[in-house]
């Protein structure tokens, strides 16, 4: 949990000092704004941490392998975002999203903190890439899933 909070330090000091004009702004045609994709972020956090809670209420016990999961930084690999995580088109400021993220942040902490580290091992969930990961393979691709995104942001932030 630590590197997830250095990257939403990183995430949040990338945006810091932008209007929310210009965090509004498509700086490409078809590509999310900036704010869309911390939008997603949240949303993105607000899903796998259901899915974590969802996962230690059942009985079923499902092991998976470790996965690559540090591929998720590249960037040449596309991947189209589920439904449940593609961001609003309406206008949105960097406070209301500031709030969201914290929102989903003190909820994933809370899942992670209460979670037995044997659910963690022996519990999983799909990814639509990676196939089954374990619950505790989650936890540091939330961070990989911001730091991917991360570098994504730069790229927007260089063409406004």
């Amino acid at each position: 949990m630590n590197e997830n909070e250095k990257i939403r330090e990183e995430l949040l000091h990338a945006v810091n000092g932008l209007s929310d004009e210009q965090l509004n702004a498509h700086p490409e045609t078809g590509r999310w704004s900036i704010i869309q994709v911390v939008d997603h972020l949240y949303l993105m956090e607000r899903a796998i941490t259901k899915s974590i809670s969802d996962k230690l209420k059942s009985d079923d016990s499902n092991p998976a392998v470790d996965k690559p999961i540090e591929l998720t930084l590249n960037r040449e690999v596309k991947v189209q975002a589920p439904p449940f995580v593609i961001p609003s088109e309406s206008y949105q400021t960097l406070s209301e999203v500031k709030d969201k993220l914290s929102e989903s942040r003190k909820a994933f902490v809370q899942v992670i903190d209460h979670a037995k580290e044997i659910d963690l091992e022996q519990k999983s969930f799909p990814h639509p890439l990676f196939k089954d990961l374990s619950l505790k393979q989650w936890i540091p691709f939330v961070g990989l899933h911001e730091k991917r995104h991360l570098l994504q942001i730069e790229e927007l932030k260089a063409k406004l």
